[in-house]
């Protein structure tokens, strides 16, 4: 009974931990706005964190992909367009 106690805990900080993740890449792509270099931060972080779920869901054995394909496809495109606004540094080419 612990056990399983202590692992819907753990699961449940780590659910707690990913949220904040996901709100801090949003809220990042909008402070992007702003400051350049923040949005290709918060953009390569949502990234990561859809591969990482990705990963997540398949060690679960699921295969239900449309959602995640539809929010991942939608990072890249953010990183691509930051990308291609910001551009190559001139100074430093």
């Amino acid at each position: 009974m612990f056990v399983t106690y202590v692992v819907v805990t753990i699961f449940a900080a780590l659910l707690y931990a990913s949220a904040a993740v996901l709100a801090a890449g949003a809220l990042g792509l909008v402070g992007g706005f702003a400051l350049p270099i923040l949005g290709t931060l918060a953009a390569y972080s949502l990234v990561l964190y859809f591969l990482g779920a990705l990963l997540a869901h398949l060690r679960v054995g699921s295969r239900k992909l449309g959602n995640w394909s539809f929010f991942f496809a939608t990072s890249v495109a953010a990183l691509q367009s930051i990308s291609s606004i910001t551009g190559p540094d001139p100074d430093h080419s």
